[in-house]
């Protein structure tokens, strides 16, 4: 997974994959700040999951409140929050050959005959 705004610093750290999920009725801001050289800030919407990586010490603030005024709620290790990443699938190609007679077969099936009623 990529992080598209602000990668992390490549020093050889390894990299975790971390889901938070917001379970309250506000809004929150997930806030990142002992990584060096590194920002990360998201805001959370109530009931949104967040999947970020990051690196293994990384500790997750989060800041919940209203307009102009927030206030840090909790401070989550990430190692805590770290999710097993899936494993890309692959998919074999079919030759033209294959999907052709593919095609022909889902031809071949007969059609299910389909009753309507009219309306009363």
């Amino acid at each position: 997974m990529a992080q598209i705004l602000d990668p992390l610093p490549s020093d050889g750290q390894s990299q975790v994959l971390c889901c938070y999920v917001n379970a309250t009725s506000k809004i929150q801001v997930a806030r990142i700040t002992n990584v060096p050289d590194w920002y990360f800030e998201r805001v959370v919407f109530p009931g949104q999951r967040l999947l970020f990586e990051t690196v293994p010490k990384a500790l997750l603030e989060i800041h919940t409140g209203m307009m102009a005024s927030a206030i840090l709620s909790d401070s989550i290790p990430c190692e805590r929050l770290q999710v097993d990443a899936p494993e890309p699938v692959g998919f074999e190609t079919a030759s033209g050959d294959e999907l052709e007679a593919s095609r022909l077969a889902a031809l071949d099936e007969p059609t299910p005959a389909v009753a309507i009623s009219p309306a009363s």
